[in-house]
């Protein structure tokens, strides 16, 4: 279902089924110039999280969001609540040893009991339960990987198992059980936190895009000017980095759908397959699933994956928008599904070495934090993010700091799997810079399509809608100009290189961009084009001639 027939915003035209059982997490605009302690720039987990702990250590706080709260990634997330990551412990191990392996592993299980015990206290109905989780083998996988994470994941701490037999799934496959794990409802979470964050003297503004951010605060696209003695920047990408932070991550697609079950026909749980290797032997693409109530009758399996790129789904032979179909013919393998009710997408970003980045933003000034690098694990990472950048801002010790710290540089001990994510991209931004599109006449472009178009040798992005209007737009992403690519599932214009995303009518998705695409009409680009025919000398020349010809 298209957001805009419900008047919801959020990342893209399908709705999820959190969004979709929810009233949007709305409040007014910024209206007036304010100042306080800290500043968070975004609305979902991360920030509103930080927000609620910064607030209970006794800041004040204003949270600014340029859609509604959890319109971006947070409102299409699965909301797995887990200490089993979507790296193995075994590699985390390896990367940060296994002192550290175990303050991760500790970090994940205190954030669940974090949303547990906050949702209690504030009497928010959102849905958390405790629920067991299962681990288990892809066909292209081998069995000693079950066992090198079992021995890895006990020496950090977890409570986890290995069974011959997982519950919900009839087929004998090997797996391991976490035991603790929990699922809830972000988006009724978030709106019980916010109405916490409002009733201890917090300020929440939607619709609010912070168009600069500094040391001193942030301006508002309105020119409007929040003061802060600390600024958080909690956008899932941060809009505030350039450079640095998009060479320590990169950004994936990730799928999900919500099909029928028969109530219960499946137990409640958490489920997770090791990965598809014949898809990506670095970073295999995996399957995750869990329950939601739907109603009397029937559950809803929420099975996601079947992950890619950002905006390279073509160069990887299946469409963004044939993604659905492939979790659908994997669920039905092994679940009793029934109809799918549901589908969206979510973006994901991999840090090179597994671990979010929680802290100061690295060659800024000392009072700007970030939340970024959620690694398939953003409800935890952004519970931590609220924890932790709350103690930092108010100078206390907090073990996690260097785990977290977004200038820690561990691509070398993250090993080939991230020098090729990070190669693929520097290789994207400069085959999407050179590459010479092939013609297209603006009338030949099909509702729905998206094309990029060249005139006199400028790019322009061209979309007709679903009421046959043309939208052209400037095609160079306003993060590091790469030449954006068409999303049709979500209909957007996503960018290879770095993961920003824009709607069909050049308005910011996701960052790193913090500026809209320039905005063209059809008239403008044909006249921009003649202009640019009768200034060019050889036209000019070839006028005079036939001119002569014609006296």
């Amino acid at each position: 279902m298209d957001n805009t027939q419900k008047g919801k915003i959020t990342s893209g035209s399908h709705l999820s089924y959190w969004l979709e059982t929810t009233s949007p997490i709305a409040y007014s605009a910024l209206e007036k110039d304010l100042k306080t302690d800290v500043v968070i720039v975004g609305g979902g987990i991360s920030g509103v999280t930080t927000a609620y702990c910064l607030l209970k250590s006794g800041k004040k706080v204003v949270l600014i969001e340029d859609g509604n709260i959890g319109s971006g990634e947070t409102g299409r997330t699965t909301a797995h609540c887990v200490t089993a990551l979507d790296d193995r412990y075994y590699e985390i191990e390896r990367v940060f040893g296994e002192k550290k392996a175990a303050l991760i592993a500790s970090s994940h299980k205190a954030a669940i009991d974090f949303i547990e015990q906050t949702s209690l206290k504030e009497n928010i109905d959102c849905e958390f339960e405790r629920v067991s989780g299962y681990l288990f083998l892809h066909p292209t996988d081998k069995h000693d990987s079950l066992s090198k994470e079992l021995k890895a994941a006990q020496k950090a701490g977890l409570n986890i198992e290995e069974i011959e037999l997982m519950p919900g799934v009839t087929d004998k496959i090997p797996c391991l059980k976490f035991h603790g794990q929990a699922q809830f409802h972000p988006m009724k979470y978030l709106k019980g936190m916010c109405e916490a964050i409002l009733k201890m003297g917090g300020e929440i503004y939607t619709n609010t895009h912070a168009a600069k951010i500094d040391e001193t605060g942030v301006e508002t696209e309105s020119g409007f000017k929040v003061v802060a003695d600390h600024v958080v920047v909690a956008t899932n990408s941060p809009v505030n980095n350039k450079y640095v932070m998009h060479l320590k991550q990169y950004p994936y697609r990730t799928y999900v759908i919500g099909a029928k079950v028969k109530k219960g026909s499946v137990p409640k749980a958490l489920w997770w397959d090791t990965g598809d290797y014949s898809v990506n032997t670095e970073i295999p693409p995996y399957h995750y699933v869990r329950l939601a109530s739907l109603n009397d009758t029937h559950d809803l399996l929420i099975c996601g994956g079947e992950d890619h790129p950002t905006g390279i789904a073509p160069e990887k032979k299946i469409n963004e928008e044939d993604r659905y179909s492939l979790l659908e013919y994997w669920a039905k393998k092994l679940f009793p599904i029934e109809e799918v009710v549901y589908q969206w997408s979510g973006q994901v970003l991999e840090p090179m070495d597994s671990m979010a980045f929680i802290g100061k933003n690295p060659a800024d000034k000392k009072n700007i934090y970030i939340a970024t690098g959620d690694s398939g694990n953003g409800i935890t990472h952004g519970t931590i993010a609220g924890t932790l950048l709350t103690d930092l801002i108010n100078g206390k010790e907090n073990e996690l700091k260097n785990i977290y710290d977004p200038s820690r540089f561990k691509i070398f001990s993250a090993g080939k799997t991230f020098f090729k994510e990070l190669a693929g991209g520097m290789l994207a931004y400069y085959k999407n810079k050179s590459d010479e599109s092939k013609p297209v006449e603006i009338g030949k472009i099909l509702v729905g399509e998206g094309k990029i178009i060249e005139v006199d040798k400028e790019k322009f992005a061209a979309h007709r809608d679903e009421s046959g209007v043309l939208h052209i737009l400037g095609a160079e992403c306003t993060h590091l100009g790469c030449i954006i690519k068409w999303n049709k599932d979500e209909k957007s214009w996503d960018c290879p290189c770095h993961g920003s995303r824009f709607t069909h009518e050049g308005k910011v998705l996701n960052g790193p961009a913090n500026t809209d695409l320039e905005y063209y009409s059809k008239d403008r680009v044909i006249k921009d084009r003649r202009k640019q025919q009768r200034s060019n000398p050889a036209t000019k020349k070839k006028r005079s001639a036939e001119n002569q010809d014609e006296e």
